[in-house]
């Protein structure tokens, strides 16, 4: 039987330009391409991240009431039975600056529905996250809602993992939501926001991990850019998975790819890390060669071709 895997999430309209270079306060500085608007958000991301490498997939999310859910989410694999409409909010929109010079990008979000997702929408399909493997949530949703749909995962052996980004302005994460997480992947930025330590070394990295395991997280992956990413497991095993080296177009999109690809490679006990982050890395590697969040993420057989290559 194949894997079923359910997002809890966040659905964005993402309106992205490239810059020269990103600029300094108050300084004005020409672009040569217009506007371009694509289908993003964390959420819908790595939904599509999972069905390009052949999960079945479920998105739990919420749209305005203009959204056209056929045409903008028609990915082979993806189901959308879960996509509700907000009755108040429009969808959610994402302002995107991307860097010519280096591929970084600038995000900047309005939450609108993502917003208005609630525990009880969650609690009306959770029917969905029963049927899954594994649930995977991120932060561009209330917190409350992400705990609702972790509680109901738990309740029934089902895998949870944490994307904590975007990271709240202050206070760090509850408990109770941390105390749900099967497998936590931040990056490195947002891994120091949770824990106040620099990822500096391999030693500050073990130290990080331990922080996660003290908050009953069983196992750590943080990811480090163009460096690859490190994970580590409650019973001490660890290592750093390279990078794959690219020629980097948008770096939007990367970490969702990442998580998204990973999903569908990880064993129930979490047994083949190294396997499925070398999976997930590839299928990074290929998103932030192209410009774009959803367009830009890979078909399996891109994937599997990129691996082939590099096991010869």
């Amino acid at each position: 039987m194949s894997k079923i895997i359910t997002v809890l999430g966040s659905t964005n309209i993402d309106k992205v330009v490239q810059v020269p270079r990103f600029g300094a306060s108050g300084e004005t500085i020409h672009t040569n391409q217009h506007l371009v608007e694509a289908m993003g958000g964390k959420g819908l991301n790595q939904a599509v991240s999972s069905a390009r490498s052949g999960a079945k997939t479920n998105m739990i999310t919420k749209v305005g009431k203009a959204f056209d859910i056929e045409k903008n989410m028609a990915v082979d694999n993806l189901n959308t039975d879960a996509v509700m409409r907000s009755e108040t909010e429009e969808t959610g929109q994402a302002y995107i600056t991307v860097s010519q010079e280096t591929g970084d990008n600038l995000i900047y979000i309005y939450g609108g529905a993502n917003d208005d997702l609630t525990p009880a929408d969650v609690q009306a399909h959770a029917q969905e996250i029963i049927e899954s493997d594994v649930i995977i949530s991120q932060l561009e949703t209330p917190i409350e809602t992400v705990i609702e749909g972790f509680k109901i995962a738990r309740e029934h052996g089902v895998k949870t993992i944490l994307n904590p980004a975007p990271m709240p302005e202050a206070g760090g994460l509850p408990d109770a939501l941390l105390k749900l997480t099967d497998l936590i992947a931040p990056n490195e930025h947002e891994s120091y926001l949770l824990t106040n330590l620099e990822l500096t070394d391999e030693e500050s990295m073990l130290r990080s991990a331990v922080y996660y395991f003290k908050r009953g997280i069983d196992t750590v992956i943080i990811t480090l850019g163009e460096r690859g990413s490190f994970y580590m497991r409650d019973n001490g095993e660890q290592a750093i998975i390279p990078a794959f080296k690219t020629n980097a177009v948008d770096t939007t999109a990367a970490g969702d790819t990442f998580i998204g690809a990973l999903a569908t490679r990880l064993n129930p006990a979490f047994d083949n890390l190294p396997e499925a982050m070398r999976y997930a890395a590839a299928a990074s590697s290929v998103a932030v060669s192209r410009p774009g969040a959803q367009p830009s993420i890979p078909a399996e057989d891109e994937v599997l071709a990129i691996l082939a290559v590099s096991d010869h």
